[in-house]
């Protein structure tokens, strides 16, 4: 199935750019977040051009998911601005989420509802039509490879299935931009290579996609890279030209470098732990069985 078949799940495709023309799909200037006296992103400022993969890496607590979130309108930034398609994250906030996908690190299906119910929500908040429910889902769940899984609950689903489900309800409503957060954890080889294989696809129909990653070897297959370490951008370029001007004090010959070598070069090799946000928190709980419905 082609890129197109996947926007064609509903009947208002994206407007791709032109061939040979590439405006600007995503910009940062100066975007920060603070909370009281935490600083979870001090200020980062770059663009992301339209139908480019980039990626953005970081040591944990970096702040790749906080400016993930400001991006996507789901935090506010406190300094700064940004924009997706044009549309200013916090003005216009509901332009910008007609624009983008997200498939979150954590699971945001509910697994206690079946596949098709879960997809049918998502084509009723993104106001796909009642007439053109049917035959979106019906392509969601070919898409992502899911067709005879559709009336089962997602609580018995693989992580893979899972993910396909999310990357295929990610683009119902056909977005312009895609924005991953550590897309492939949990997953097995053969999930991953499925996953990638998707969005190799979509990028072949002028999306644009931007993922946070702890896989290096993944990251290495994007247009270019950001590295972020304690809320600042400390390196932006293509993994090739990265690895020329960071890894060469590396213990390793230059064509032997890598972008691991890079990022320990860059953010050093102290280990880093993460509290628990408070939505890290709930979702532990609801794991646990915390939810009466469940």
């Amino acid at each position: 199935m082609t890129a197109n078949d996947t926007t064609a799940a509903v009947r208002r495709e994206p407007e791709m750019p032109q061939v040979g023309v590439r405006g600007t799909a995503i910009e940062a200037n100066e975007l920060g977040r603070r909370y009281g006296d935490v600083v979870a992103v001090e200020s980062v400022t770059f663009t992301v051009a339209q139908g480019e993969f980039f990626a953005l890496l970081g040591p944990n607590g970096a702040g790749k998911t906080t400016t993930l979130h400001m991006l996507t309108t789901l935090v506010k930034p406190t300094s700064g601005s940004a924009s997706v398609m044009g549309h200013d994250v916090v003005t216009q906030a509901a332009a910008v989420r007609r624009t983008l996908g997200m498939v979150f690190q954590e699971p945001a299906l509910d697994d206690r509802l079946t596949a098709w119910e879960n997809l049918e929500i998502h084509a009723v908040l993104y106001g796909v039509q009642r007439r053109d429910r049917r035959a979106a889902i019906e392509h969601a769940l070919e898409w992502a490879s899911l067709e005879d899984a559709g009336r089962r609950r997602v609580r018995n689903f693989s992580g893979g299935m899972k993910r396909r489900l999310e990357l295929a309800r990610a683009l119902m409503h056909g977005p312009r931009v895609l924005f991953l957060d550590e897309p492939t954890i949990g997953l097995d080889p053969q999930g991953r290579r499925h996953l990638w294989e998707r969005i190799a696809a979509l990028r072949e129909g002028g999306m644009t996609v931007m993922m946070t990653t702890h896989n290096l070897p993944e990251a290495e297959a994007c247009d270019r890279v950001a590295i972020i370490d304690n809320g600042l951008l400390v390196a932006i370029g293509e993994p090739a030209e990265l690895v020329r001007q960071h890894a060469l004090g590396a213990d390793k010959a230059e064509d032997e470098a890598d972008l691991e070598d890079v990022f320990i070069a860059l953010t050093g090799r102290q280990l880093r732990d993460e509290v628990a946000t408070a939505r890290d928190r709930m979702v532990s709980f609801a794991k646990r069985g915390g939810e009466h419905t469940r």
